[in-house]
């Protein structure tokens, strides 16, 4: 089994889906007492807000490239980013490192091929929907990708950051969210790719009219594929300690 390095803590939230998620499908692959090997480096999510919404994308990626190096000296053998916003700067990061980066959008895309569904909306922060860091890797697999109008854009936005990155669940901004999905139905959106590793918390499958691709599910999967490839362990149940 290959050890899976995280770069998490933009928000905790998002990052605990994660190692549940990885760990829970080691599972479910290897049997009730096998777990991942994997290391991660959760930073302190302040800075990197800061410099979001400041714009300084350079002293983000520094932030990021220094966490990534930390974990390939520790012995991780890819690196997964556990947020799509910092996916921004995924060229820096992966220039920085000699071993495998899984880029976020590209299990996402595969998803959305695979089910058929190319024409696809997007929800996530407003760096996401704005710019074109993850809209163009998606495109380039093929999707359509439409992004909520500006009032909902900002609507979305505020609630990932106020709401979710704090944990906080509401049955109200829930409404909201699923009125932006009722909008991007009406557009053509064949599903809705939640692309903020937050929104799972908020929205699940029968919360939506479409079918809703996680990016952090997604992610997460990926990651755990990569993890197994060469392993050969018995997918049996292991012996009690």
């Amino acid at each position: 089994m290959r050890t899976i390095g995280l770069i998490g803590g933009m928000s905790w939230e998002s990052s605990a889906e994660y190692y549940r998620l990885i760990n829970q499908q080691v599972r479910d692959r290897l049997g009730p007492l096998r777990s991942a090997r994997l290391l991660m480096y959760s930073v302190d999510f302040g800075p990197v807000e800061q410099a979001q919404h400041a714009g300084r994308w350079d002293q983000a990626a520094a932030i990021l490239v220094d966490a990534a190096l930390r974990l390939q000296a520790g012995g991780a053998e890819c690196v997964v980013l556990c947020t799509n916003t910092m996916h921004k700067v995924a060229q820096q990061i992966q220039a920085a490192i000699s071993v495998p980066f899984l880029h976020i959008a590209d299990p996402t895309a595969q998803a959305a091929v695979d089910a058929g569904t190319l024409h696809v909306g997007l929800l996530g922060t407003a760096f996401t929907m704005e710019e074109s860091f993850l809209k163009q890797r998606l495109a380039q697999r093929g999707l359509s990708v439409l992004v909520p109008d500006e009032q909902q854009r900002q609507a979305v936005h505020r609630i990932i950051y106020q709401e979710l990155c704090v944990g906080l669940v509401s049955e109200a901004s829930r409404r909201v969210y699923q009125q932006v999905i009722d909008t991007l139905q009406a557009r053509g959106a064949q599903a809705i790719i939640l692309g903020c590793t937050e929104i799972g918390l908020l929205l699940k499958p029968e919360h939506s009219p479409l079918p809703l691709l996680d990016t952090t599910a997604l992610h997460a999967r990926a990651a755990v594929a990569f993890a197994l490839a060469d392993d050969n362990s018995d997918s049996g149940s292991a012996p009690a300690p």
